[in-house]
């Protein structure tokens, strides 16, 4: 679908993701790494906990598809030759601080005098403009400046980041939505252009209604844990079962049939107790009379309840009975997960170099059409040199030794 297009990737991992989308839809995508290799090559974990540049399972899950060559953006001869490949390229995507590629001469103004029709998307912390255009910044810090960290957590204990990454794939995937909006438009009027992502954004983005909700009433949405606020009351929305978590919430007025059906289940087995009497369709959604002391005791009665059974125990009554109840599934539930298994979401590439092969996330979007796929491993280090330079660019193999000895490859 989109194999004509050649993208030159020059992100680190602010932005890999946004390449490896773009290699999914098919195209060549060429990522370009200082000589001696990218520095997030040296982010964990590694294959078999060896740590090595060649071995990250972070870069192998980010690049999967690309070709890798290396150059020295800030050589002479690295200068041109990085001109002569985005002559022939449709996309740049660079990660680098605002200016950088300008002062190098390879910034949008630069290389649209080569290529008019060049489009480049740049992901930065702040974005090109702003009083915080210049910051510093890292993952943790845009998830704190972006508002996430206030949301997340206890609400008697302080913020939060959550337990992964986050804002980088989230800024990543934006990058690329904008790359092929820009790719669309150059498509209708042949015009290129640069794409400005900044990293913030994407996170004030991906809070969906908490600006509104300030916006609005003037609330501050406030941390929660492992309770979320219905009206008056704090709710428990996960509960420890006997081999792990699930997720269920005690629901009354219009919902409140998921809950009739978890009491019926437990006074089949004589724990009901009083909950047997609860008209809880009468109550009210909002449970209005109900105290937060009330709820809490009887919240403890259905938990003793979950905890006397499996997730998958629990998961196949609440199918069987449409019960709002599910597993709260671990990562190795996620990898043998069946309805995962059925729509082959999962992707077994071969690593030849560590002769051995390795189970990756397939793409999460399937369209009839067009066979969206991974299809081959991250590239190690200088991969496609040869590839490039040589049956692309025309140099010789002595040119090569002679770059790769001025530190230029």
């Amino acid at each position: 679908m989109f194999e004509q297009y050649r993208v030159l990737d020059l992100t680190d991992e602010k932005g890999m993701l946004c390449g490896k989308v773009l290699s999914e839809l098919g195209m060549d995508v060429i990522k370009v790494e200082k000589p001696g290799g990218d520095s997030a090559r040296n982010l964990g974990p590694f294959y078999h906990d060896q740590i090595d540049p060649q071995k990250s399972l972070f870069w192998f899950a980010n690049n999967t598809n690309k070709k890798g060559v290396t150059l020295n953006l800030e050589t002479t001869d690295g200068k041109e030759i990085f001109k002569k490949l985005a002559a022939k390229s449709d996309i740049v995507i660079e990660s680098f601080a605002p200016g950088y590629l300008d002062s190098l001469g390879l910034g949008y103004s630069g290389l649209i005098k080569i290529n008019p029709r060049i489009i480049m998307t740049s992901i930065t912390h702040f974005g090109q403009e702003g009083p915080y255009r210049d910051y510093k910044g890292s993952d943790i810090v845009e998830m704190a400046m972006g508002g996430l960290m206030s949301i997340t957590g206890d609400t008697d204990r302080a913020p939060l980041r959550i337990s992964v990454e986050l804002a980088y794939p989230s800024a990543a995937l934006q990058a690329a939505s904008g790359t092929m909006i820009a790719l669309y438009h150059r498509e209708l009027t042949g015009e290129g252009q640069q794409v400005d992502i900044s990293i913030q954004d994407s996170i004030v983005v991906s809070l969906w209604v908490t600006p509104n909700l300030w916006n609005l009433t003037k609330i501050i949405q406030q941390r929660e844990g492992q309770f979320r606020k219905r009206f008056h009351l704090k709710k428990k929305e996960n509960y420890p079962c006997k081999d792990g978590y699930i997720a269920w919430e005690l629901f009354a007025g219009e919902w409140a049939s998921s809950t009739f059906e978890v009491v019926n289940l437990m006074d089949a087995e004589g724990m009901a107790g009083e909950l047997k009497g609860i008209d809880w369709g009468a109550m009210g959604s909002g449970m209005e009379n109900v105290t937060q002391t009330q709820l809490e005791a009887w919240q403890d009665m259905f938990g003793k309840y979950f905890l006397k059974h499996t997730r998958n125990e629990l998961h196949e009554e609440a199918i069987k009975r449409r019960i709002m109840l599910m597993p709260v599934n671990t990562c190795k539930d996620v990898v043998e997960n069946k309805q995962l298994k059925a729509r082959d979401f999962w992707t077994t590439i071969e690593h030849d170099d560590l002769k051995d092969s390795i189970v990756y996330p397939g793409v999460a979007v399937k369209v009839s059409e067009y066979p969206w796929k991974i299809t081959r491993r991250a590239p190690n280090i200088g991969e496609h040199n040869a590839d490039i330079y040589i049956k692309e660019l025309g140099f010789s193999e002595k040119d090569l030794l002679n770059l790769k000895k001025n530190n230029v490859i």
